[in-house]
């Protein structure tokens, strides 16, 4: 094998790819890439065996073709040290020995057959296809990725849930204290739904900013598959039931609050400050077109209160929220103004942003309360 490549697209084309790896694989091949050369282009694979991310580059000439596995950590700590240049990649089939040669000087590192890397695996014939507009879906996953769970119990909350029906499409996340949905109307055709896990949805997002026009998803029982314009993402869905996210949508929540949402964000981290650090409450009291923030620490004698102007509709209302979980929420919503919709102080509130017209999208944001010790 060898062929010559720009340095800085190698190193960026390398890094999104080695972005699969993880830091502790169950098999020692894993801490390699597999280069494949052939046909004029350079496919390159990179796995923990329920993640595989196939890339593909053209380098800027190619003398000999050829199959091997090159360690990961050394190919990208090498190239972050190369200015913008040609590179001459060589890998010797007998010996493994890869070496990268320039202008000035050149280095060698030890590769591995690459005969032994696990193939990427196969869908099933059975399977759901379809086009997703790639501004919808990196925005279904910015929206709702943030309220995932890390539960080793209820594994079906780790990962995104994309629930699909013939008009609309949506994205849902939850960790059992706050949830995020967000509904795209548009025409898929079909009725079908997968949990996508976190790691290869946060994969997805950083590959998805470079891209334009629609990705091809197709997804059976067990893996989905994204093909993108230079590389194929193929990972293991979270199997199981989704939790019925609905039910827990409140449906009739009287007390409407709109507040600048920067305002509210900026006062709640100033007050949060002195919070107790167990819990991170943050009382809100709402009444009279004012919303009194308040957090205290009794075992340290902090507290702190502000007073910020909202338009409000309904009775007085004294609730509390975990400080943390707001600042992900408000920080999560990209409108100049939030509505708040409030039921009592021992049911969730709803979290909307304010738009100006009428939007195809819509994102909801559901919050439980916290008990308030009088």
């Amino acid at each position: 094998m060898k062929f010559i490549i720009s340095s800085s697209a190698f190193l960026s084309f390398l890094s999104t790819t080695g972005k699969v790896i993880s830091s502790k694989n169950t098999l020692p091949i894993l801490d390699y890439f597999l280069f494949e050369l052939k046909d004029g282009v350079l496919k390159v694979t990179a796995s923990d065996l329920e993640t595989t991310l196939v890339g593909t580059i053209k380098p800027e000439s190619i003398e000999k073709e050829g199959v091997i596995a090159a360690p990961v950590k050394l190919m990208l700590d090498s190239l972050k040290e190369f200015s913008e240049q040609p590179l001459t990649v060589e890998a010797d089939e007998n010996t493994w020995e890869i070496k990268i040669s320039w202008k000035s000087g050149s280095l060698s590192i030890p590769g591995t057959s690459g005969l032994s890397y696990p193939t990427p695996p196969q869908l099933a014939e059975e399977r759901s296809e379809m086009d997703f507009d790639v501004d919808m879906l990196l925005t279904g996953i910015n929206k709702t990725i943030f309220a995932t769970a890390d539960d080793e119990l209820r594994p079906v909350m780790n990962g995104v849930y994309v629930d699909i029906v013939p008009d609309k499409c949506t994205f849902v996340a939850t960790d059992a204290h706050k949830l995020v949905r967000h509904t795209v109307e548009t025409e898929t055709g079909r009725t079908a739904s997968f949990i996508l896990p976190k790691k290869p949805a946060n994969l997805l997002r950083s590959m998805l900013v470079k891209e334009e026009g629609s990705v091809k998803v197709a997804f059976d029982s067990k893996n989905v598959m994204f093909t993108l314009k230079n590389s194929v993402l193929v990972c293991r869905l979270i199997e199981g039931t989704y939790p019925n996210y609905s039910a827990v949508i409140p449906t009739a929540n009287p007390n409407r609050v709109i507040v600048d949402r920067i305002e509210f964000l900026n006062a709640i981290k100033r007050v949060a400050v002195c919070s107790n650090q167990a819990t991170n409450l943050i009382k809100l009291d709402i009444t009279n077109n004012n919303i009194d923030l308040t957090a205290q620490d009794l075992d340290f004698s902090y507290s702190a209160n502000e007073t910020l102007s909202c338009a409000y509709e309904g009775e007085k209302i004294v609730i509390g929220f975990k400080s943390t979980f707001l600042v992900d929420i408000l920080s999560n919503i990209e409108t100049p103004s939030v509505v708040v919709e409030l039921a009592d102080s021992t049911r969730q509130g709803v979290f909307k942003p304010v738009y100006d017209d009428k939007q195809s999208s819509e994102t909801l944001m559901v919050l439980m309360p916290m008990l308030i010790n009088a």
